[in-house]
């Protein structure tokens, strides 16, 4: 297949970035710039030119990305790309070491991968070996220092910041350890994650005849999403870069420091890479010109920038609106309601809406505003309330106490907390189940009556309790769901009581306190916070219970409301999609037709975190807002809280300083909801929906 006319598809700093072939080049792709676009292209530009596949490098930051490029290449050229490498980093590292980790001494090609538990499995190893106590001893953070030492992000010192954990420096103390943690992989002959990124260099360093064979072998090397490389990986791109080498990003979009990425590796190109280059990709093909005005503004308060400004063939649009709500309960009901009558009024998609938020922290209002609302959601970039461990352990109680046929959530409470059910007696449990062709609470009520001196029994035995005591515990389970059973659905329980105090009663029955505590021993603060989740899970219901317009707050419309988080969409395509719930970090490189920024306040944008550590991470913190506008396409909704619920406490609430860096003409009067009633609105969608399928 012949390559499209690319004259007539690219614009002209797209078509000069796809036609310049030789040399360093460096592409500051602006937000909905086409980025994407120009790499493929040019992939494809350099099959046309007869560079063969082998000889193009292109390097990326996620399989799905690179999963993509390739795909998009193919279907351009329609050509089988089987020697052409489109790969993530860490993935082309590998490549490498799988084919040339013999040169370094105590290696052998069949290495093992280390994964996170593995890793701190030999750290802890590790301090025994060294004859410290793991008692005490975060291993994630002795981890991260190690890391950190390992990529050459921090060193050794004994002097008194490395102790208090300034940056660039790590508490010496910890270095026999660190060797022996190496001494213990290379025993193994395994690597860590760094290891793929730090052992190519140490090869193409050491020997120079390696080095060449990759460099010519690679002669034409492009680097997606530059801003985000870290030191580590500009080393390993630099060392193997010959001449031909083409970096694309914006250091605009920069927000990934706190995992390494340095955005002044910009500023190392030029320098590293003489007569670079550079060109500018400043026309946006996502949003309107309002919005890109709005980034613009933002954005030009950095110092440490390329210049740039975005710009939009399309019309200048809707103005942005901004709102006031006087809790995070309100800005939830604003954004759940607006989402309801937009999709009404424009007969949009639930996902053609995405709702940006700081910090993880805030995603549980806003899902229960959904969940209050009927509109199914899904969170990324962040854990779903209703999806954390000590939530859904509540839940699987109220869901077997509903429905005791129910296999999977009697699976998760059975031992939990634990009560001495081991894994023997859940499989002999199983087993019964299987050969009696009924559900485990059936099985369960079969054991309960059954004489333990049963043969058949003889499988319960295989824990540290007998047959005998194993059935006691059983007991007294089954007991507990009954017992509530009977005080949430049956007629004898005790009346009066709401649903939200009977779930307190359950998880002070079952100590659930003690087992946080027993799981976290090491960590009261993780223990408490899991324990507050559940206390906000009560102040949930509570709520949703005493709302007059709730005809029946009973568990079995409750458990019907929660379900809605998964709730699988019917055929109509007004219907189809979720809402999309995600942290800005994870919203990178989407986009949205409406995005509501949640949470503009001073304290969580700029975090308050940053406004500690000064100008540097101040920069960050406004790129991050410059990324969450630049998401919306044709609508942006930024709501900032007048007053916040911190911890426990109400706080007053000042809007983000960023704020005032948006051009006021941009912002437009809150629009007025419709004033239909609820008939009115009905009446309206089955009209949209008429005349849809007319």
């Amino acid at each position: 297949m012949p390559l499209l006319n690319i004259e007539a598809e690219l614009n002209g700093p797209q078509l000069e970035a796809v036609t310049t072939l030789e040399g360093p080049v460096l592409i500051i792709a602006g937000a909905g710039s086409g980025k994407t676009r120009v790499i493929t292209y040019r992939i494809a530009r350099m099959l046309e030119a007869g560079i063969p596949q082998s000889n193009i490098l292109s390097l990326t930051f996620t399989n799905k990305a690179a999963r993509e490029m390739e795909k998009r290449v193919r279907e351009l050229t329609g050509r089988k790309l089987n020697n052409l490498t489109v790969s993530t980093f860490h993935a082309f590292g590998l490549k490498i070491l799988r084919e040339e980790i013999e040169y370094l001494d105590g290696y052998r090609k069949n290495f093992s991968i280390y994964d996170e538990t593995d890793r701190l499995q030999l750290i802890k190893d590790s301090l025994r070996e060294c004859r410290l106590s793991v008692e005490g001893v975060d291993l994630y953070s002795l981890g991260q220092i190690f890391s950190n030492v390992k990529i050459g992000r921090y060193r050794w010192s004994d002097a008194p910041e490395a102790l208090a954990g300034t940056a660039g420096t790590a508490d010496s103390s910890w270095e026999p350890v660190y060797r022996e943690y190496q001494q213990g992989l290379k025993v193994y002959n395994a690597l860590d994650f760094d290891d793929l990124l730090t052992l190519p260099i140490t090869i193409f360093e050491d020997f120079p005849n390696v080095l060449e064979k990759y460099r010519s072998k690679y002669r034409y090397i492009m680097v997606d999403e530059f801003q985000d490389t870290s030191l580590i990986q500009y080393r390993l791109m630099r060392i193997l870069a010959a001449r031909n080498i083409c970096v694309v990003g914006d250091d605009d979009q920069s927000i990934y420091s706190w995992r390494g990425a340095n955005y002044e590796n910009i500023v190392k190109f030029e320098a590293d890479f003489p007569g670079v280059k550079e060109i500018k990709l400043e026309q946006n093909y996502r949003s309107t010109t309002t919005i890109l005005e709005a980034a613009n503004g933002v954005i030009s308060n950095n110092t440490n920038r390329k210049t740039k400004r975005l710009w939009s063939g399309k019309k200048e649009g809707k103005p942005i609106e901004l709102v006031y709500p006087q809790n995070e309960s309100e800005e939830a009901d604003f954004i759940a309601g607006r989402i309801n009558d937009l999709r009404l009024r424009d007969n949009l998609r639930y996902d053609e809406f995405g709702v940006l938020v700081r910090t993880n922290s805030m995603i549980r209002i806003i899902e229960e505003a959904f969940l209050a609302q009927n509109i199914p959601y899904k969170v990324s970039g962040g854990t779903s309330f209703f999806q954390r461990k000590e939530i859904k352990d509540i839940l699987s109680y109220l869901r077997v106490i509903a429905n005791s046929s129910d296999d999977v959530n009697l699976l998760r409470i059975i031992n939990t907390p634990r009560r001495g059910i081991g894994k023997g007696a859940v499989g002999g449990i199983g087993e019964l189940a299987r050969r009696n062709h009924s559900c485990l609470w059936d099985a369960l009520m079969h054991f309960r009556f059954a004489d333990t001196r049963d043969g058949q029994l003889g499988m319960f035995g295989q824990d540290s309790l007998s047959p005998g005591k194993v059935k006691v515990e059983i007991d007294e389970f089954v007991n507990l769901i009954e017992f509530f059973r009977s005080e949430m659905i049956g007629n004898q329980g005790r009346k009066g009581w709401l649903l939200s105090e009977q779930v307190r009663s359950l998880v002070n029955n079952i100590d659930y306190w003690s087992y946080l505590a027993s799981e976290y021993s090491k960590n009261e603060k993780i223990a408490r916070w899991k324990f507050t989740n559940i206390e906000y899970l009560i102040q949930s219901i509570a709520r949703w219970e005493s709302d007059p317009d709730n005809l029946d707050p009973g568990i079995y419309p409750y458990l019907n409301r929660i379900s809605l988080i998964t709730r699988d969409d019917g055929e109509d395509e007004a219907e189809k999609g979720k809402v999309n719930l995600m942290t800005i970090h994870a919203s990178k490189g989407l986009e949205f037709p409406v995005v509501f920024i949640a949470g503009a306040e001073e304290g969580i944008i700029p975090h308050e975190r940053s406004i500690e550590e000064g100008e540097g991470t101040i920069e960050e913190e406004r790129r991050l807002f410059y990324v969450a506008i630049t998401r919306a396409r044709d609508k942006l909704y930024i709501s900032s809280c007048r007053k916040r619920r911190r911890l426990q406490n109400i706080v007053e609430c000042q809007p983000s300083p960023f704020l005032d860096e948006i051009p006021g003409h941009l912002i437009g009067q809150p629009e007025e909801d419709s004033g239909q009633t609820e008939e009115e609105k009905a009446a309206d969608f089955f009209a949209l929906m008429r005349e849809k399928f007319n």
